[in-house]
C-alpha cells in the first residue's frame, strides 16, 4: 500500500525517532461526516465539510 500523504511526518528527523503515523481521513471518518475523538478525557469533534475540509472543535 503507498503512503496516501507521502508529504505527511517527520521520516528525516534525524534524532531516531520513529516517523509520524499516517492515516486517511476515512479511516478515521468510515463514511460518517462526524466522528467525536476522546483526549485524554475530552471530547472532540472531527467534521467533514460539504467543501472537503475537516474541522476539529472541542
Amino acid at each position: 500500500m503507498t503512503d496516501p500523504a507521502p508529504h505527511l511526518g517527520r521520516p528525516g528527523r534525524g534524532d531516531g525517532a520513529p516517523p509520524d503515523r499516517t492515516l486517511p481521513s476515512s479511516a478515521l471518518l468510515q463514511g460518517a461526516r462526524c466522528v467525536q475523538i476522546v483526549h485524554n478525557g475530552t471530547v472532540y469533534r472531527l467534521h467533514a465539510t460539504r467543501l472537503g475540509k475537516l474541522i476539529l472543535t472541542k
